[in-house]
């Protein structure tokens, strides 16, 4: 039995510290360098350079985001709470955009890509660099 403790602690403190390992990874500026959303019946919308995810050390962050799509224009200039974990990110907040967990697909120190779905059949992928 005390074996299985240590053997949980010590799986424990991996998983902490690999999360605090990608949490100090993210905190800075990424600029979002391609966002496309890819619907089951093919359509497929791709944007560049859409704006910007700031990450603090603290769990918080800002998102600037502006874009057009079919004439409608999208503005999302709100603050945010983000977790990560080794195989994911979490934003959460009030603004309209990219509030949910996203899947890391790539995971670089200067550039990241993350997937999505709208818990239907559309595909989200996110492409970042880091400023």
């Amino acid at each position: 039995m005390l074996m299985k403790s240590k053997v949980a602690l010590y799986l424990a403190g991996a998983a902490f510290l690999l999360a605090g390992c990608t949490s100090s990874k993210m905190a800075g500026t990424w600029q979002i360098t391609n966002y496309q959303t890819t619907s089951g019946d093919g359509q497929d919308i791709r944007l560049a350079n859409i704006g910007s995810l700031k990450f603090k050390r603290n769990g918080t962050g800002v998102k600037q985001i502006s874009y057009s799509v079919l004439q409608n224009k999208v503005t999302d200039n709100t603050p945010f709470k983000w977790t990560a974990g080794a195989e994911s990110v979490t934003i959460t907040g009030k603004g309209p955009e990219l509030n949910k967990t996203w899947i890391v697909v790539e995971d670089g120190k200067k550039s990241q890509k993350w997937k999505s779905t709208d818990g239907g059949s559309t595909v989200q992928v996110l492409e970042l660099k880091k400023q």
